[in-house]
């Protein structure tokens, strides 16, 4: 890798850092390419990325954004779960994690936010972005079903006693 790969390698860890909501560094020592397929093609499915990364080049794009804390992390052989879901990645990477033992969670960050393995598994735990959606709609849209049942169960009461008052009069 040349000057000019690395500062554009640089480059797009930097941007790609300031666009995410989390970022988990984990060690995969031995995973195969094939488990590191399907770790990557699991992590895409949800719009989350996957990427191993050089130490020294990760530590300078690091250097103007939230993630900066992170730093003393990157040592080793480690790799970058990043997803604009703050949810996302550290759900995906946890859940590998359940089933193949050479993934280590290292740690990770949450914006400006370190966060330790347990903060990593304690994420992985909460709802993802689209689920708390769900259930703010649900909560939103519950009360107005509520209240159309209110207003129409009176009328439906009074159409029930003149239809029963209809059928004493035949």
């Amino acid at each position: 890798m040349d000057r000019s790969q690395k500062a554009d390698a640089v480059a797009a860890l930097n941007a790609t850092f300031n666009e995410v909501g989390v970022v988990v560094v984990t060690r995969n020592r031995g995973m195969t390419v094939a488990q590191t397929t399907a770790l990557r093609v699991k992590m895409r499915e949800s719009g989350a990325s996957f990427k191993v990364s050089k130490n020294s080049l990760a530590k300078l794009a690091i250097a103007d954004t939230n993630y900066a804390g992170i730093g003393d992390l990157l040592t080793g052989p480690v790799a970058l779960g990043t997803s604009v879901d703050p949810v996302a990645a550290a759900k995906i990477i946890v859940e590998f994690a359940k089933t193949n033992d050479k993934l280590e969670i290292v740690g990770g960050a949450m914006g400006s936010q370190v966060l330790d393995e347990a903060g990593i598994r304690a994420l992985a735990a909460m709802p993802s972005l689209d689920e708390l959606r769900a259930k703010l709609i649900g909560l939103v849209q519950a009360p107005a079903t509520k209240i159309a049942q209110v207003v129409t169960a009176p009328a439906g009461k009074l159409a029930r006693v003149f239809g029963a008052y209809a059928k004493e009069a035949a």
